[in-house]
């Protein structure tokens, strides 16, 4: 079984997600042009990675302001899941007949838990059915002041006509237990959703290819300083540039033994993409099998 796969490597409008989700849309017709059957785009695409966590002045101030103000407009800005955003990016997976893998700040509009955004990988069948949510399990670093904490349940691959698909968020990829966990969901196709796809996050996907022994999907974003909220102050690389990549892609396709297909491309928007031939992944498995012949899952009650 032979399957295309696009990594699409772009900008969005940054906290603005009637305009991104249109970008997104034509990214799709796009990527589908190309002949892909499986779209995959970097994480929090929708409306944007928030970078500015990292790169601007003051973010951690308690009662700050400007912080405040942005933390509202994201919220205004997020996806509700089912909604007509959703339903719009069914609809595009459907048109073309391709299976979708997005991610998105999610939000909350009923009961408990409307003040809390979450980081959500959305995954579409080709018919358009939303077929997994997933929302990372542990925000790292200056992202927990931001997003809450997703939980296990959704830790699976989904079967799609491009074979069984999961994903995990940036760095779930150094979480060993949920890797395992996907591995045992017998994964083709792996989505590795970052907002950029630096060296240690290209090793990461590259040894996730060889331990799941799966073809990888690494996506990075591209975004520039000019577009970072205009309340805060830019650390002094970046004020002196505003053309400056924050996020600079890195987006790679890698196949079962961890070598690359495609990729990686820096510092520019591209759609990438590979052909899978799925049947590589039976041949890898002859060495190396973490499900299987490789698992011992009795060394958990070792020396117990």
């Amino acid at each position: 079984m032979n399957i295309k796969a696009a990594a699409v490597q772009a900008e969005p409008v940054y906290l603005n997600l009637e305009a991104s989700l249109e970008k997104a849309i034509s990214l799709i017709a796009q990527a589908a042009s190309m002949g892909a059957e499986l779209i995959a785009f970097p994480e929090t695409w929708l409306p944007g990675y928030p970078a500015w966590l990292d790169c601007c002045r003051d973010v951690a101030l308690w009662d700050h302001a400007p912080v405040k103000k942005i933390y509202a407009r994201l919220m205004e800005n997020s996806v509700i899941v089912p909604s007509p955003v959703t339903e719009a990016l069914g609809a595009a997976a459907r048109e073309h007949g391709v299976v979708l893998n997005i991610s998105v700040h999610e939000r909350v509009v009923d009961g408990p838990g409307r003040g809390t955004l979450y980081n959500t990988m959305l995954t579409f069948g080709s018919d358009g059915s939303l077929l997994n949510s997933h929302r990372k399990i542990m925000p790292t670093y200056t992202e927990r002041m931001i997003w809450g904490k997703g939980d296990g349940k959704s830790l699976h691959a989904v079967t799609t006509k491009a074979g069984r698909v999961g994903g995990l968020i940036c760095w779930e990829h150094w979480m060993p237990l949920a890797r395992q966990v996907l591995h045992c969901s017998g994964e083709d196709i792996h989505i590795a959703a970052w907002p950029r796809v630096k060296e240690m996050n290209l090793i990461a996907s590259r040894h996730y290819a060889f331990e799941g022994r799966c073809f990888v999907i690494a996506t990075g974003a591209i975004l520039r300083a000019r577009d970072l909220p205009g309340e805060l102050e830019l650390i002094d690389k970046l004020a002196q540039d505003p053309n400056a990549l924050v996020l600079n892609g890195g987006s790679a396709i890698i196949g079962p033994n961890g070598t690359l297909l495609a990729g990686p491309v820096y510092e520019e928007e591209t759609i990438l993409t590979a052909d899978l031939d799925l049947s590589l992944i039976a041949e890898e498995s002859l060495t190396l099998d973490v499900t299987g012949h490789y698992s011992r899952p009795d060394l958990f009650e070792a020396g117990r």
